[in-house]
């Protein structure tokens, strides 16, 4: 577990276990993610969840939309296994998971905490006895459930209900806002609903998803005034590449600001081919800008001018960000802290060595003129200046013996 490194004043929530993760709580806000593999293919479907977990993911959520996926949830757990993974597995249900929880109980069994939509768990006369299905199998097998509502698939009935309220009022709320209170309304009576039917408040998560920041940001900050169960935070279908880190970051940011939220998780479209770590990466690095969690060692680096026309800097702190990165799985249960490290690739004499000496170890790179020399700096002290063709190496070099210097032994705190 990383150390919480916060000054923000956190939200009062009741702790909820997820397999060996708490959230809420004092606990850290916990990073998630989801696969997209076809959950029928374990083996696939475990590889992505191992490289999910492996990039920093502590609960991966999966598909299970038919029977075929809920037997697979033995399978995937089995692969999982023998890779040494054990990272809380969700399942995620819409239209059909009352049936599916109860046809295949090792599902039930096996995965450490359903999703369920109240919006998608049927209609009419159906649905609440649809949702106590789930809800009982969620007792039956001790398991926490995430209530997540999400504005895309809106319960249409308690939509209706909200706006003939709306109707009554001397002064009608906004369509907006009546659509806001449809979702944290949807939320917690569903809540009290579980909790009625046996489910503890402590195996209860709630979300209320939507798209758009600014009303993800007003229906987040209502919804924390009225509960005190953990907050799943996430911007729902953000998009891809720049436009969906950024309108995430936004939204979230002024969240985790007001001590808003237990888990988040960054639901970026793959760029086509692209790396589905990319959300466990940027969920990390948005906690991590906030000094609210540290994950992997920071690298500050400057963007470049017309003193640096060489992009010699821009691929040395590409390199070093990666290998530091790279480095951490093995680093974390052998260097405690090492996450806190703080690491400067400068480009020119500007603000380069005094960049890096506020960063534990920083190297200031020749600009455009410049001598060809790199100053390195180690805890504000200038400690060697490298030159020639092999400053990356040296350089990674001088990195690895300071962790060894100066992590090695520590012992994380409990």
């Amino acid at each position: 577990m990383q150390d919480e490194t916060q000054s923000i004043t956190r939200r009062a929530s009741e702790p909820v276990m997820v397999g060996n993760v708490q959230i809420g709580g004092n606990a850290p806000i916990a990073v998630q993610s989801m696969t997209n593999t076809d959950t029928v293919d374990a083996i696939r479907t475990a590889a992505q969840i191992a490289e999910l977990a492996q990039a920093g993911s502590e609960l991966v959520r999966i598909t299970v939309n038919n029977k075929a996926a809920a037997q697979a949830v033995s399978q995937i757990k089995e692969q999982l296994a023998k890779m040494n993974v054990n990272v809380p597995l969700v399942g995620d249900f819409h239209f059909n998971g009352h049936r599916l929880l109860a046809s295949v109980p090792d599902c039930a069994e096996l995965l450490d905490k359903y999703r369920i939509n109240p919006g998608n768990v049927g209609r009419g006369n159906n649905r609440d006895a649809q949702f106590a299905s789930m809800i009982e199998r969620a007792c039956e097998f001790g398991k926490p459930v995430r209530i997540g509502v999400n504005w895309g698939s809106l319960d249409p009935e308690m939509l209706a209900r909200q706006m003939d309220l709306n109707q009554q009022r001397d002064n009608p709320l906004s369509a907006e806002a009546v659509m806001h209170e449809a979702l944290i309304s949807s939320a917690l009576e569903s809540a009290e609903y579980a909790h009625q039917l046996g489910l503890p408040n402590n195996k209860i998560i709630i979300s209320c998803k939507l798209s758009d920041v600014q009303q993800l940001i007003q229906v987040y900050t209502a919804l924390a005034e009225r509960c005190s169960y953990p907050l799943h935070l996430g911007l729902t279908e953000a998009g891809m590449g720049a436009k969906g880190i950024v309108a995430s970051t936004a939204a979230l940011a002024v969240l985790l600001q007001r001590g808003i939220g237990d888990t988040i998780r960054i639901s970026l479209t793959p760029q086509p081919g692209g790396a589905r770590t990319e959300e466990v990466i940027v969920a990390q690095e948005i906690l991590q800008s906030m000094n609210i969690r540290a994950f992997t060692p920071a690298v500050t680096s400057c963007p470049g001018c017309g003193r640096t026309t060489s992009d010699y800097f821009q691929k040395l702190a590409d390199e070093i960000q990666s290998y530091l990165r790279t480095s951490m799985p093995v680093w974390k249960s052998s260097f405690p802290g090492v996450e806190n490290m703080s690491v400067a690739v400068m480009g020119c004499v500007v603000n380069g060595p005094g960049e890096s000496k506020h960063a534990n170890i920083g190297i200031s790179l020749p600009g455009s003129g410049e001598a060809p020399i790199a100053p390195v700096y180690i805890d504000g002290e200038k400690a060697c200046t490298l030159r020639g063709d092999a400053i990356s190496d040296e350089f990674k070099a001088i990195v690895d013996q300071y962790v060894q210097e100066n992590y090695a032994g520590k012992q994380l705190s409990s």
